[in-house]
């Protein structure tokens, strides 16, 4: 180390109140001569820094010329001036610098990840939102079937669900890994890996893909109520529910079972719903039913994707467009009709085709509908009511898959059980109300909409 003599014996300005014979006892004889001179003018002996002598140019800026913080003391030492790199001060410096601190630590290696070990890492990675699919695609490719495991196979069916990937090979590699690993999976797991097909309305090509889920239904069932109520939600979007899995969830031993269990009221929603699907979808079906006692409400406010996504729907527009085009007394708007379904936009329609006030009328048409025809096609209506009723259905960015063209499961269920209980649709493509340019083209827009369906308003119209 350097000794603060040594400092000072090499730059003396570090110090100025320091007695100059304290620091240089050897000093030589020009230095001596320089301390008197100092002692003569300034009083006691003090290590004095000499005054700066201002460049030319620097005494009018500075004032008088005479201070060292003038223009020349600002314009920086001259380049001869400062401490030399490799003078004892600097190397103190580094030397304290390199002591104080700890060397970096060398790099780690990262392993190298492959097939089914390198999706595993990309889909548990919290920064990783939407891969694209190409990756997912080739690193499940490369995996070998045993890098394949339930949790990579859960992450992927997660993934996929949360951003709407409607993608065909991926959803049959993991339809086929179902049906591979039937007999190590439980129903818990399989409610994860089946939920993509329902919410993704995508059926897989995999032929024992059905036939393997009612195998392992039969299995669990009694096992993990919540599973496998869940288990046939997803089946319900795809219009394949087992009859045999009904015919245990609806028994009264099941029923009795989840009454007392903490997800009692959900799996009541869901029941709820698969008998709705059972009463408009299946008319072949002769098993239990849920008792009326037991049925709540399906949907009865809107979901939660339009509740938090409220500031980028069409719907407020579309309601101001209607009040502008109608008027408020002829239409409802977020009503909920049996058995539980949130419309959108409600209106009443005469035989003639007149909008009617919403408030003369009964906007609810009945449920259970009225029996009709076998066969009768799903728009027209099963009551006798002379008033129609009209319900406009948005239907924004986020319920379609990622590609914009297939609905999800939940909204195209929505959908198909509305119809099927008479209520007559009217579409409103996302493409369609983004294309309109402020509310007087959009009145236009719904004016075309509601004649092409042959209605009539205002004076003209009743």
């Amino acid at each position: 180390m350097v000794s603060i003599t040594q400092l000072h014996a090499s730059t003396p300005a570090l110090c100025p109140g320091l007695r100059c014979s304290a620091v240089w006892p050897a000093a030589a004889p020009a230095s001596t001569a320089l301390l008197s001179g100092a002692q003569q003018v300034g009083g006691p002996a003090s290590c004095r820094w000499p005054p700066c002598r201002p460049r030319a140019g620097a005494t009018a800026a500075s004032g008088t010329g005479e201070e060292p913080w003038g223009a020349a003391a600002l314009a920086g030492p001259e380049p001869h001036q400062g401490f030399p790199s490799d003078g004892p001060l600097m190397c103190a410096l580094e030397q304290e610098r390199r002591f104080r601190l700890p060397p970096k630590p060398p790099p780690t290696l990262q392993p190298v990840l492959h097939g089914g070990q390198r999706l595993e890492a990309a889909l548990s990675c919290p920064h990783f939102l939407r891969r694209p699919r190409q990756h997912l695609i080739r690193s499940l490719a490369e995996a070998r079937p045993e890098e394949l495991t339930p949790h990579v196979m859960v992450l992927l069916a997660q993934h996929l669900a949360r951003h709407r990937l409607r993608e065909p090979q991926l959803l049959e590699a993991i339809a086929h890994f179902l049906v591979v690993q039937e007999a190590q999976l439980s129903s818990k797991v399989v409610q994860k890996l089946v939920l993509p097909f329902g919410r993704l309305n995508y059926l897989p090509l995999e032929q024992q893909f059905m036939p393997c889920l009612e195998r392992i239904l039969a299995r669990e069932a009694g096992v993990a109520p919540l599973a496998t109520v869940n288990i046939l939600m997803s089946l319900c979007q795809l219009r394949c529910l087992p009859f045999r899995a009904l015919h245990f969830v609806f028994s009264p031993g099941f029923i009795n079972h989840i009454s007392g269990t903490p997800h009692a009221f959900i799996v009541r929603r869901y029941l709820s719903l698969l008998d709705t699907a059972v009463e408009l979808e299946l008319p072949g079906y002769r098993g239990p039913r849920l008792p009326r006692r037991q049925q709540v409400p399906i949907f009865p406010q809107p979901l939660i994707t339009d509740r938090a996504r409220c500031k980028y729907s069409h719907k407020d527009i579309v309601a101001e467009g209607l009040r502008q085009l109608l008027g408020e007394e002829k239409y409802r708007q977020d009503l909920t009709v049996p058995p539980g379904y949130c419309t959108d936009f409600l209106l009443c329609v005469s035989s003639s085709g007149a909008v009617l006030p919403v408030r003369t009328q009964d906007p609810f048409l009945p449920y259970p509908p009225r029996s009709c025809p076998q066969g009768q096609a799903a728009s027209q209506s099963t009551t006798h009511d002379p008033a129609q009723r009209v319900v406009l259905m948005l239907r924004e960015r986020w319920h379609f898959c990622r590609d914009g063209q297939v609905l999800l499961g939940s909204r195209a269920l929505r959908e198909r059980h509305l119809g099927l209980m008479g209520y007559q649709l009217l579409p409103l493509p996302f493409e369609e109300l983004e294309s309109q340019r402020g509310l007087p083209q959009l009145k236009s827009y719904l004016r075309q909409k509601l004649q092409a369906l042959g209605l009539r308003w205002g004076p003209e119209g009743g």
